[in-house]
C-alpha cells in the first residue's frame, strides 16, 4: 500500500477586507486593477478588436481554458510586482492551451521555443517537457518577461522581444537611433508582420476584458481563488492510474499536468500532480487506500545499439508494443545509452533515478550500414555541441553523449572531438512529444522567426 501524502488543508480562498468592493471576489476585476502598462489606440488595435469579437465562441474557449490557469498566473505577478497585462498574454501566445504546439516547434500555453525553454531551465527529453508544464513555463515566462523589461526599460519593447526575439529589437532600435528617428516600438521599421500585430492583439484583449459589454460580449465569471492545488507524490505512478484516483478523465488529468511525454510519472522528476481542490482531497484518499502497483512502467537503457525486436526480447515486451509506447518508427535503430519505457518488473522494481528522469534521451537510427568513427578538430574558435551536430547531420545529443560533455557545452579550440558518422542517412533524436495523439497547432498567433528568436534569447 502506497504513503499517504499528508491531510490537505481547508480549500484556499483570497481573504477581502470587509471594506473592500465585492467585485474583488471576481479575478476579472483584479486584472483590470492592475493593468498599467502604457495603452496603443491605433488602427491595428481595432482591428483586433474586431476580430475577437466577431468570434465570440472562440473567446469563451479561451475563457473556459483560462480559467484554469489564471488565478496561479495573477498570484505569481502580483507576487513579483510585475504588470497584470501580462497575465493576458496565453490568450494571444497559445489561447492557453498548455499543449499547444507551433509549426516552429514552440511549446506550451506561453510558446517557448525548445532552446529558450533550456536557458529557462525547462526540462525536455523522453519522459516530459517542461515547456508545457504549468507552474514551470509560467515560471520561465514571467523571468523572461522581467529580464526583457530590465533590458530595454519598455513593456511594449519588452513583448515585441517574447516575440521576434531580444537580439533583433535591440538591433532595431539601434537602427532608430543612429538615424536620430524615436525608439519606441511604434516607430520601429523592418519588423515581422507578426511581431508589428503582438502589442496590439495584447491591447486588444485587454480592451475586452476591461470592457467586455463595448464588444458585445460577456466574460464568464472567475472567482478569485485557486482553481487547483499542487499535491506531492512520493513514488513513480502511471498516468492513468493517476487520472483515476483524483475522479478525472484522463483529459481532463491532462489539461494540468501536460507535460509528460511517457505513460508513467517520474516522481523524481515531477513530484507533484496538479489537480482541482475536490479532486486533490480525493486522490489524497485513493492513493492512501490503493493496493497494487502504482507503476507499472519503468525506464531502460539500452546497453548498446540495438534493433527494436533485440531490445524488446531483453525487456520482455512485444516488439510492436514496445515500438508503440515509446514512438519508435519502424526500421530503427536504439543507439545506445537510449532510454525506452518498458513494463516494470521484480528486476526493475524501483522507482527511476533523480539523474535519469532529468536526462533520459532516445536517439534512433536507420537500420542498414553501419557508420564510421572518427576524429574531428574543433575550430580555431572553438564549437559547441550543437555546431559540430548540426554540421555533419548528427543528433546533438549523440554527440554530447560519445563525447562525455552537456549538450550545451563547447569544445576548446583544436580540441578532438568524436563522431560517428552515418554512411546513408541521418540520426535523429526522439525525445520529446505529447503522450497521446498528435500535437495540437498553436492559432495563427505563433512566433515571429521563431529560430531566430531562439539563437538571440540570450543576448
Amino acid at each position: 500500500m502506497a504513503p499517504a501524502p499528508e491531510p490537505l488543508p481547508p480549500a484556499p480562498r483570497v481573504r477581502l477586507d470587509p471594506e473592500q468592493d465585492a467585485e474583488r471576489a471576481d479575478l476579472w476585476q483584479r486584472i483590470r486593477d492592475g493593468l498599467v502598462i502604457p495603452d496603443l489606440d491605433n488602427e491595428l488595435v481595432r482591428r483586433w478588436e474586431k476580430h475577437y469579437a466577431g468570434q465570440p465562441d472562440y473567446v469563451q474557449r479561451m475563457v473556459e481554458r483560462g480559467g484554469r490557469y489564471l488565478f496561479h498566473i495573477v498570484e505569481e505577478i502580483e507576487r513579483r510586482g510585475m504588470p497584470m497585462d501580462l497575465a493576458l498574454l496565453p490568450f494571444i501566445e497559445s489561447a492557453f492551451d498548455p499543449q499547444a504546439l507551433s509549426r516552429a516547434r514552440a511549446a506550451g500555453m506561453w510558446q517557448f521555443m525548445p532552446g529558450t525553454g533550456r536557458q529557462f531551465e525547462l526540462t525536455q527529453n523522453v519522459f516530459r517537457d517542461d515547456r508545457r508544464d504549468v507552474l514551470a513555463s509560467t515560471r520561465a515566462a514571467l523571468d523572461f518577461l522581467a529580464r526583457l523589461h530590465e533590458r530595454f526599460g519598455d513593456w511594449h519593447l519588452a513583448l515585441a522581444a517574447y516575440n521576434w526575439g531580444p537580439g533583433n529589437v535591440a538591433r532595431a532600435v539601434e537602427r532608430n537611433r543612429r538615424a536620430r528617428k524615436p525608439a519606441d516600438l511604434s516607430s520601429l521599421g523592418r519588423m515581422p508582420a507578426e511581431t508589428r500585430n503582438y502589442v496590439p492583439k495584447l491591447q486588444a484583449v485587454k480592451n475586452i476584458v476591461a470592457r467586455p459589454q463595448d464588444f458585445g460580449l460577456t466574460l464568464a465569471k472567475l472567482e478569485n481563488h485557486p482553481y487547483f492545488l499542487s499535491v506531492a507524490i512520493e513514488r513513480d505512478i502511471d498516468i492513468e492510474l493517476a487520472a483515476r484516483l483524483s475522479g478525472l478523465t484522463l483529459e481532463e488529468f491532462q489539461q494540468l499536468n501536460p507535460q509528460h511525454n511517457r505513460a508513467v510519472i517520474l516522481s523524481a522528476g515531477t513530484p507533484h500532480v496538479l489537480l482541482p481542490y475536490d479532486n486533490a482531497n480525493q486522490f489524497v484518499r485513493a492513493l492512501a487506500d490503493h493496493d497494487g502497483p502504482l507503476a507499472t512502467w519503468t525506464a531502460w537503457v539500452a546497453p548498446r545499439t540495438l534493433r527494436t525486436a533485440e531490445a524488446a526480447r531483453l525487456v520482455g515486451i512485444a516488439e510492436a508494443r514496445l515500438a508503440e509506447v515509446n514512438r519508435i518508427p519502424p526500421r530503427m535503430l536504439v543507439r545506445a545509452g537510449s532510454t525506452l519505457i518498458v513494463p516494470r518488473g521484480e528486476k526493475m522494481a524501483d522507482d527511476v533515478s533523480e539523474e535519469l528522469a532529468d536526462s533520459a534521451m532516445l536517439v534512433l537510427a536507420p537500420e542498414g550500414p553501419g557508420g564510421r568513427t572518427t576524429t574531428l578538430r574543433a575550430g580555431p574558435k572553438g564549437d559547441t555541441v550543437r555546431a559540430v551536430a548540426r554540421r555533419h547531420g548528427l543528433a546533438a545529443a549523440q554527440v554530447a553523449q560519445w563525447n562525455r560533455v552537456p549538450i550545451d557545452a563547447v569544445f576548446a579550440p583544436g580540441q578532438r572531438i568524436v563522431v560517428t558518422l552515418p554512411t546513408r542517412t541521418k540520426v535523429v533524436v526522439a525525445a520529446t512529444g505529447a503522450p497521446r495523439g498528435p500535437a495540437r497547432s498553436a492559432p495563427s498567433h505563433g512566433k515571429a522567426a521563431p529560430a531566430m528568436r531562439e539563437k538571440v534569447a540570450a543576448r
